[in-house]
């Protein structure tokens, strides 16, 4: 999961781009800068899952692997996968197969998002071991320089969402994720109120998260978040989702331009988004500035079923 869900889409409330503001180019070391970032993006959200549900953590796993990390809070979570694999060469084959042994425990398939610039040798390493490919997603990015984004005249509203209001804001972005717009694709994994829920719950309890809502005329329109990885100086949008009523109107507009303001005052050099290939939310941030750097490819190995003698 994890992927900018914009749900809106409009064509003329999005800022103009600073023109201080010159094209990234995603070598391997600013996709590596990415990647570690997302590593601990899913570190942090599974580990807070974990700490916040006694219940999870016989069950729950959190194992590095190969610059990597391989993460398991609950049944059908999106968060349940490997991420930030190969950016430092390739991966020992026997490391592999103690993830997907861990996986094969807890009766979840084993879900690799590797990058496009990842070592050439994993994409023949797990196709030899069996798994599939079973979407794409892509990463985004723009530098933060400059005055930023000119402010446009609009009825919308956003600002931060603080602690007492998390179960209202936590409602308008799930009700968001579960109706996609008619327009974006599908995705590989269909998302359901029961499975958002807990994951969005411990995802915006992490730490360094931001929430924020979009109100129209007063009434709750949207919501969206922020990561702040201060170390990498990386902003990462981590959902944004807007209540069918208030879609095509500029809502997700005005959450981007929020984050984009608050993340270069904070010190981010760069701000990423993930998005599914081809839906509005992609095309929503590349009108805010943002350029496709990547692609991750998302690789499944299914558990063995228990009863297959062959699987013993």
């Amino acid at each position: 999961m994890r992927r900018e869900s914009t749900r809106d889409f409009h064509h003329g409330l999005l800022g103009a781009v600073s023109r201080e503001e010159s094209p990234l180019f995603a070598d391997r070391a600013l996709v590596a800068r990415i990647e570690a970032a997302e590593r601990d993006l899913v570190r942090s959200c599974t580990l807070t899952a974990l700490e916040h549900d006694p219940t999870l953590r016989e069950r729950g796993l959190c194992r590095d692997i190969a610059g990597g990390v391989a993460t398991f809070s609950r049944d059908d979570s999106p968060l349940n996968k490997v991420a930030g694999l190969g950016l430092q060469g390739p991966v020992d084959p026997s490391a592999l197969e103690a993830v997907e042994l861990a996986y094969a425990e807890r009766g979840a398939a084993t879900v690799v998002e590797l990058s496009s610039l990842a070592d050439p040798s994993l994409p023949r390493l797990l196709s030899a071991r069996g798994y599939v490919v079973v979407g794409f997603e892509n990463v985004l990015g723009r530098a933060l320089r400059g005055r930023g984004d000119a402010a446009t005249p609009t009825t919308i509203t956003t600002r931060q969402s603080p602690p007492e209001e998390y179960e209202r804001w936590l409602d308008i972005l799930v009700s968001g994720f579960v109706e996609p717009s008619a327009d974006d694709p599908e995705t590989h994994a269909p998302m359901t109120r029961e499975s958002l829920l807990p994951v969005l719950r411990g995802m915006a309890q992490a730490d360094s998260f931001r929430r924020y809502l979009a109100e129209v005329d007063g009434a709750a329109a949207g919501g969206a978040s922020i990561r702040v990885d201060r170390p990498r100086r990386i902003a990462q949008l981590c959902g944004a989702a807007t209540l069918p009523a208030y879609r095509r109107r500029g809502v997700q507009g005005a959450l981007l331009r929020a984050r984009l303001a608050d993340a270069r005052d904070l010190g981010c050099e760069l701000v990423v988004v993930t998005t599914q290939p081809g839906s509005t939310s992609q095309h929503n941030v590349q009108r805010q500035g943002f350029q496709l750097l990547y692609t991750r490819a998302i690789f499944a190995k299914d558990a063995p079923d228990p009863a297959d003698p062959a699987a013993r």
